[in-house]
């Protein structure tokens, strides 16, 4: 693959801890994406903000105003997640769809490539720019945009299920499944939204575990032991 969009949860980054950062696991996501640059692989980083904020579960805070909240916290999300891409050798970028003075630049089709194309790994924070759009829904948006090939979803569970497999043992899991299926069953791989943009351009999604041993790097060298969801 020549180009990836990984997507990457604020909870898993977080550890045990369930908030803010498990910094052994940043370094680790580090060290696994600069193999994958060193090997010439161009990679583009989407974090949610679930370790910082998760303001939809509060009634007291109008939607648009936790929206807000939560694309600021996928910003500082990046900001830190960057300085350890930089802390073990790699050049990082961190472009979002908003101005935000000097720490980020603005986010456009041409600048990622040009940064892609240098090498440095690219960040794209602050998902859409607009309330009521997900993370999930960004990173299918910055994944077309950007022409990447698939975009791998590293979650804390090691594929799609057709059931919760924390509440139900003997859930199925599934090696592929097509996005028509993941829509119509509503298996959750991600929002409804995001679901139908990765349909109708192709998009396709691969889900695996960040805990599992150099998950990261397997995956993009063939070694797979996820879901892979075509199109």
């Amino acid at each position: 693959m020549r180009r990836i969009l990984l997507k990457l949860s604020g909870e898993a980054l977080a550890g045990e801890q369930k908030k803010g950062f498990d910094e052994a696991t940043v370094r680790m996501v580090a060290l696994r994406v600069k193999q994958l640059v060193d090997d010439g692989t161009q990679v583009g980083i989407v974090i949610g903000g679930g370790n910082f904020w998760r303001g939809r579960t509060s009634e007291n805070i109008d939607r648009t105003k936790a929206d807000q909240i939560g694309m600021l916290a996928t910003i500082m999300n990046c900001i830190y997640v960057s300085e350890i891409f930089r802390s073990v050798g790699m050049k990082t970028d961190i472009l979002t769809p908003f101005e935000c003075g000097s720490f980020t630049k603005l986010f456009s089709k041409d600048r990622a490539n040009e940064y892609f194309e240098r090498g440095e790994v690219v960040f794209f924070a602050g998902g859409t720019g607009h309330p009521y759009f997900s993370t999930d829904t960004g990173v299918v948006l910055r994944a077309i945009e950007v022409d990447a090939d698939v975009i791998l979803l590293a979650k804390a569970i090691d594929g799609v299920y057709d059931d919760d497999p924390a509440k139900n043992p003997a859930a199925k899991k599934y090696d592929e499944v097509s996005i028509q299926e993941v829509i119509a069953k509503n298996l959750q791989v991600v929002d409804m939204t995001a679901s139908i943009l990765a349909r109708d351009n192709k998009m396709p999604m691969w889900v695996f575990s960040l805990n599992e041993e150099n998950s990261i790097v397997n995956t993009v060298m063939g070694k797979f032991n996820g879901t892979k969801v075509t199109v």
